[in-house]
């Protein structure tokens, strides 16, 4: 045995299949959320807005207010689809000088040199303008149905409920646990006495971690509008609580940020199409990887043989190779990534309505905990975006003031030959794109549902010249890949993930069909009704 872990344990989590709506979510509470907002009659943007406010609470070191993202629609009537880019970007204030560089490696997610007293990952230095609350405004504003005090009660009821420990949420705090004890605020609203929470033993037993202060933002939110988290007295709230702490971020930037409307990168694969994120995503390292994966992946019947695996990991390389040329990393280390180091905090959600409108949606406050540092005044777990920015000058991507983030998240709607249509979208920083890259090959080259396409073994080609293999992989494949690649397994497992963590819909016809992660504890696929 390669270690103490079991290799017979066996995991399943069938698809849901409704001529409902369906709303695909880490947190099952939250999809239920989007799902009850569905029956009552909404938009699949009704859903979108009801679930993103409802993670928040749920699961806020995965995303919230404080954080960014994007999200790819499909609008069913207009047969148009189009991108909302709420990406974070760095403070106007913000100086790069105050983020001196002391040798060595970072301590998180990326390989950029250290910079004095971590500054650029935890605490109120590392903290972005965050884009979550406009892009929410911008989708309420062009398609929703209902009210926006509608869509965000849910969230005030689950901050009043208090954060529920289970054994989930003892595991993610512990995993921030010596960074949160630094900021007042985050340890008073994730730690008892100093330490992480502990799920009880008793049967009955319940644990909640009060949420007051977050109660109250989303009651405010709700009832002065989203305009008031960038120029109201959440803005001022916010901007004083990270000043005071040290940070750049001012009531002018959040009174200057807006959520953008783009148009989607259009990629042609195998008589179909996927629409991706543009610009500062990994969608044009996708279009690059299908581009490759179209002219060397030859699909048979059934499921992906050992050549597509090795088809997969030789497209992913290549394509991650020039990403990284682009962004200046050419160091040639073995790992491009410091992935294991750090999990990535994001959170993936897909959504389709009766009508067949449809949303990849993807939000993350970058770190687990994002910087974190909690706004005493909002209650709000906020972002360490400054953290994307290489803080060495002079590259591609080096920290400056106002600039935007470039990150790795790519929710991606597909449109097939066969007339089916897929929302894409996973956690995980750069293990993304591997993920999103083989679910669109399953679905559109194997022609497979979401049951099959949610249990099929994947690869991960995101660290340089390693290629991960899922241990349940076909022996053939393992020879294959083993042969070609500096090859390692892993199996899947909920901490530390060693792939990333997806979240689908399907619409074939009037049916939908919705699917996640069957190794997260939390995730649920939960259908309107």
């Amino acid at each position: 045995m390669r270690d103490q872990f079991s290799d017979t344990q066996t995991f399943r989590k069938p698809a849901v299949t409704s001529k409902g709506g369906i709303v695909a979510a880490q947190s099952g509470k939250a999809a239920r959320v989007g799902a009850e907002v569905l029956a009552a009659g909404g938009d699949c943007v009704d859903a979108v807005i009801a679930t993103t406010f409802a993670l928040g609470v749920l699961e806020p070191w995965m995303s919230g207010a404080g954080g960014g993202g994007a999200m790819v629609l499909y609008r069913a009537r207009e047969d148009r689809y189009e991108v909302i880019d709420y990406g974070m970007r760095a403070p106007l204030s913000l100086r790069p000088e105050d983020y001196p560089l002391t040798g060595g490696a970072a301590s998180d997610i990326f390989p950029w040199p250290r910079v004095k007293d971590d500054r650029n990952i935890h605490g109120p230095g590392a903290i972005a303008v965050p884009g979550v609350v406009a892009g929410m405004e911008e989708a309420h504003r062009r398609h929703a149905k209902l009210p926006w005090k509608e869509l965000v009660s849910p969230s005030i009821a689950l901050a009043g409920e208090g954060l529920a420990v289970d054994w989930w949420t003892t595991l993610m705090i512990s995993s921030a646990a010596v960074d949160l004890r630094r900021y007042p605020a985050s340890a008073a609203a994730y730690l008892m006495d100093g330490l992480p929470p502990n799920a009880p033993w008793g049967i009955k037993a319940k644990v909640r971690m009060p949420q007051e202060r977050l109660q109250a933002t989303m009651a405010q939110l709700a009832s002065a509008g989203p305009r008031d988290f960038y120029e109201g007295d959440l803005a001022k709230n916010l901007a004083s609580d990270i000043q005071a702490a040290g940070g750049a971020l001012s009531v002018e930037d959040l009174a200057a940020f807006r959520a953008h409307l783009r148009e989607p990168l259009v990629i042609p694969y195998r008589g179909g199409k996927v629409f991706a994120t543009p610009e500062l995503t990994a969608g044009p390292t996708l279009s690059r990887t299908l581009g490759l994966l179209q002219e060397h992946l030859k699909p048979a019947r059934g499921t992906p043989d050992a050549a597509a695996y090795v088809a997969y990991a030789s497209a992913l390389q290549a394509a991650y190779r020039e990403r990284l040329k682009d962004m200046g990393d050419q160091d040639g280390r073995r790992s491009l990534g410091a992935d294991a180091l750090a999990p990535a905090c994001t959170t993936h959600f897909s959504v389709v309505d009766r009508d067949g409108n449809m949303a990849a949606v993807t939000q993350t406050l970058l770190s687990s905990f994002g910087s974190r540092f909690v706004s005493g005044q909002t209650g709000l777990t906020m972002n360490n975006g400054i953290m994307w920015f290489d803080p060495t000058p002079g590259t591609p991507n080096s920290l400056a003031p106002g600039k935007r983030c470039l990150t790795n998240y790519t929710p991606v709607l597909t449109q097939a030959s066969d007339g089916r249509r897929a929302a894409i979208g996973a956690s995980g920083g750069r293990r993304i794109l591997p993920a999103v890259s083989q679910l669109v090959s399953f679905v559109m080259d194997y022609g497979m549902d979401l049951d099959a396409t949610i249990h099929q073994p994947r690869i991960d080609a995101s660290e340089g010249a390693v290629v991960i293999g899922d241990v349940r992989l076909p022996m053939p494949a393992r020879d294959a890949l083993s042969a070609q690649f500096d090859y390692e397994e892993a199996r899947i497992q909920t901490l530390p993930m060693k792939f990333a963590c997806p979240s689908i819909v399907l619409r074939d016809g009037d049916t939908n069909s919705g699917a996640t992660e069957v190794f997260q504890p939390w995730s649920e696929a939960v259908a309107e009704g």
